[in-house]
């Protein structure tokens, strides 16, 4: 095998706590992450050595700042491999917009060399080295729906079959998640997501009672620094969304709509409003 392509799915969280601040600096969180039907396709080429990266969107960084490049020099490093790989990166997940996009294409370089170079490692070891990569990596790898607790790492599958219609929303505005973290007020966080409200509305399949159990506490954080925020999430509300919720750190806001009549015609008043409207769903 000399080439491999790989899909890399997004995500977006239908809830985010954030317990404490830890010693080294990470934070405790609690939250529930769902895999989008959006996704990046990597193409993995082998070449001699080293790892060359290409991709249709500048704003990527081609060199070592890019988590796949950390993705192969973590593997190859462990593995002491010294071969080489070229990837090619077909980006439709938003940059840096709190849909993953960085850390599923890690996630999907490391399945895609353990593949390639034949290491035959299962999926939960692979999550455990993608964890030395990013926070949101081993979500990635996994894929479903899953409650993450301590950095995100320690993930539980929700079993859930369930497809809803999801509108995402991203204004044109830069936001740091290390800053919005560190910004974050613990002892002041107002609303706290109910986790048992939410996994028992999920594995129920009942979009309101997700939608009404939908809380990110980043929101205090960003939404105060950006009122896009607040606005995306009203005019979603406004125009049939059942509930509407910020991903991540930001900045991207989604809609679960129950139908695609509601969903276009929200999409329809939002055009111009904000520059990245996407039409996906939950998987």
């Amino acid at each position: 095998m000399e080439s491999i392509t790989i899909a890399a799915y997004g995500k977006i969280n239908l809830s985010l706590d954030v317990l404490c601040k830890r010693s080294d600096g990470y934070h405790e969180i609690e939250t529930v992450m769902k895999s989008i039907d959006l996704k990046d396709t990597l193409i993995l080429t082998k070449q001699r050595e080293g790892i060359t990266i290409e991709c249709d969107n500048p704003l990527v960084p081609l060199d070592s700042t890019n988590l796949v490049y950390k993705a192969y020099s973590i593997l190859s490093d462990i593995y002491n491999i010294k071969k080489g790989v070229h990837i090619k990166i077909h980006k439709n997940i938003p940059v840096a917009a709190g849909l993953a996009g960085g850390s599923s294409n890690a996630a999907a370089t490391l399945i895609g060399l353990n593949e390639l170079w034949g290491l035959k490692l299962s999926k939960e070891e692979l999550m455990k080295i993608g964890v030395q990569i990013g926070a949101d990596v081993p979500f990635c790898i996994m894929g479903g729906t899953a409650l993450a607790k301590g950095i995100g790492e320690k993930l539980k599958t929700i079993n859930s079959t369930s497809e809803h219609l999801v509108l995402l929303a991203k204004p044109d505005i830069e936001v740091s998640t290390k800053d919005v973290y560190n910004s974050l007020n613990i002892a002041d966080i107002g609303t706290r997501p109910d986790m048992k409200k939410m996994l028992k509305a999920i594995e129920d399949n009942d979009l309101h009672r997700i939608s009404d159990n939908m809380v990110n506490v980043l929101e205090e954080v960003t939404a105060k620094k950006h009122s896009q925020i607040q606005y995306l999430k009203s005019e979603m509300i406004k125009w049939g969304a059942v509930g509407s919720l910020m991903s991540g750190s930001g900045p991207t806001v989604f809609g679960l709509f129950q139908n695609e009549k509601e969903l276009l015609q929200c999409k329809s008043n939002l055009e111009g409003k904000v520059p990245t409207l996407i039409i996906t769903k939950t998987i």
